[in-house]
C-alpha cells in the first residue's frame, strides 16, 4: 500500500478514507431506505467504482426505475472498465469502512454495513462535486437493492468476489 505522502495530491484527496466512509455510508442509508437493512459489505466494492468514476458516476441511471442488466447493456465500455477499477478501490474502501467503523460514521452487522444516523448541521452544505458524489452514491445504494442478490450485481458488472 502506497504512504498517503507518496500518492499524488488529487488521489489522496479523492481516495481519502473520510470520503469513502461517507460515500458508503450514503449508500447504506439509499438501501436501507430500499430494503429495511444494510447494504452488503461486498456491495461496498462495487459503489465505489460506480460512483468515484466520473463517467461511471455520470452514466447512472436519474432513477432506479431502469434495472441494472439495462443500464449495463447500453453502457458496454463502462461495465468493461469497472472490474479493473473495482480491483484499484479495494485497499481504499477498505481504509473507508475502517475510518467509518472507528468514526461512528458506519456500523457493521454480520455481512451488512449501515450508516450510524446523524445530522448534517444547518448551513453546512458540501460542494457541488461532492454533493454529487453523495447523491449518486444514495442513488446506488437504492438501485443496487432492486437487483435480487449482491451475486447478481457482481456477475452483471463483472467483478469477482
Amino acid at each position: 500500500m502506497t504512504g498517503w505522502s507518496e500518492r499524488p495530491s488529487v488521489v489522496a484527496a479523492m481516495l481519502n478514507p473520510a470520503l469513502i466512509a461517507a460515500l458508503l455510508a450514503t449508500t447504506a442509508e439509499g438501501h436501507a431506505k430500499e430494503t429495511g437493512q444494510g447494504v452488503p459489505v461486498v456491495l461496498s466494492f462495487v459503489a465505489a467504482p460506480l460512483v468515484l468514476h466520473r463517467g461511471t458516476r455520470e452514466a447512472l441511471p436519474a432513477s432506479t426505475a431502469t434495472h441494472l442488466a439495462t443500464w449495463v447493456s447500453r453502457n458496454p465500455v463502462l461495465r468493461a472498465g469497472l472490474p479493473q477499477r473495482a480491483v484499484s478501490l479495494v485497499e481504499p474502501v477498505r481504509a473507508g469502512i475502517r475510518f467509518g467503523l472507528a468514526h461512528d460514521v458506519l456500523s457493521i452487522d454480520r455481512d451488512r454495513l449501515s450508516a450510524v444516523p446523524r445530522r448534517r448541521p444547518r448551513g453546512v452544505r458540501p460542494p457541488p462535486q461532492l454533493n454529487e458524489i453523495l447523491r449518486k452514491a444514495n442513488l446506488a445504494g437504492r438501485w443496487l437493492a432492486k437487483t435480487d442478490s449482491p451475486a447478481t450485481v457482481l456477475a452483471l458488472l463483472g467483478v469477482a468476489p
